[in-house]
């Protein structure tokens, strides 16, 4: 019998080195996980296809990206065919640094290259997040700009996107932790993950220290202790520290110290900084002001990259400072329990 949920509960849950992806929910054909807001790994109905009944599934431990230890032997950047600043060669309104990321997909999307995104969207009065499936370029411009400071489980919408409306050509934008368990389903041989496995044509992954739980850090440390109100962020910025700008335009600069215990469990097992198993990985950190660093890993990467360069939706910028990029993943890999 293969492994099933009682084994990721046992070996995943328990330990606390739950990622909150939410790869076990969108796989899982027997709908048997939820995610509530302010818990730390999926419950479960307990009922198992595997477990229950003898089906053999195994499919949700398959996904898990922490059921197996990171390696620490990986290059800190990863493999690349192309590393470049860029920004969007259009303009983008909400955009967190260059626009880049969301260059790729309105290039992607005009040229029918894929027929949908799985991404994360946000509450504008309040940054609550969600996991939202985007399928027109005019939306995905208005939806613009990080929304990962936030943990949300943004591979449920993964379910939606393949079982329920047949998308077949979908790009994927997520942290480090969605990066690995989209590796895992890539490369399974699991019959139960066909449909996301051919489905998910890009994968698109985000610099990433570390996630925050909406609650701790939102409704808490900034609403009660600092008196800032939601309405009045105009962006949250995390290179080192989390810097948050308001409407009128000052900084509101925390210590990642200040804000560790907002911070949720699963991300103190992490070491991946710059999602190196994406096929394109992006953040803001390496580049000038106003641009986007951009790594293209794979052939299916340097291809959606080099498309969106030649139809001019994406402009090349300044020499990136892989020093400052080195540095901060050097700081993540050295979090390894």
């Amino acid at each position: 019998m293969a492994k099933n949920y009682q084994d990721l509960k046992k070996e995943v849950w328990e330990e606390e080195k739950c990622a909150g992806c939410g790869a076990c929910i969108a796989i899982c054909p027997a709908d048997a996980f939820v995610f509530s807001p302010g818990d730390f790994h999926p419950k479960h109905t307990e009922y198992c296809k595997e477990a229950s009944d003898g089906v053999p599934c195994g499919a949700c431990y398959e996904v898990c990206p922490r059921v197996i230890p990171a390696p620490s032997d990986r290059p800190l950047m990863g493999e690349s065919i192309r590393l470049l600043s860029a920004k969007a060669g259009f303009e983008v309104p909400g955009k967190q640094s260059g626009g880049a990321v969301t260059a790729l997909l309105y290039d992607a999307l005009e040229a029918r290259h894929i027929d949908a995104v799985v991404t994360v969207t946000e509450d504008p009065w309040t940054h609550r997040p969600s996991s939202a499936i985007i399928t027109t370029s005019a939306v995905l411009i208005t939806q613009a700009g990080s929304r990962y400071n936030w943990w949300v489980p943004l591979m449920a919408a993964l379910k939606e996107a393949v079982i329920t409306k047949k998308y077949r050509n979908i790009a994927v934008v997520g942290v480090p932790c969605v990066v690995q368990a989209l590796k895992r389903i890539r490369q399974s041989d699991n019959a139960l993950l066909r449909p996301f496995r051919s489905s998910i044509r890009l994968v698109i992954g985000l610099f990433c220290t570390e996630c925050f739980d909406y609650q701790t850090l939102v409704e808490g440390k900034l609403l009660r202790e600092r008196k800032i109100e939601t309405w009045k962020i105009r962006k949250f910025e995390v290179k080192g520290a989390l810097d948050i700008t308001l409407g009128d335009g000052t900084t509101v600069h925390l210590p990642l110290s200040e804000v560790a215990e907002c911070v949720r469990p699963g991300c103190a097992v992490c070491t991946d900084f710059t999602a190196l198993d994406a096929d394109i990985s992006a953040g803001a950190v390496g580049s000038e002001a106003g641009y986007t660093t951009l790594i293209s890993r794979t052939p299916v990467g340097e291809g959606f990259l080099d498309h969106a360069i030649q139809a001019g939706h994406l402009v090349a910028g300044p020499k990136v400072d892989q020093k400052a990029i080195k540095r901060l993943a050097e700081k993540k890999m050295k979090r390894m329990r």
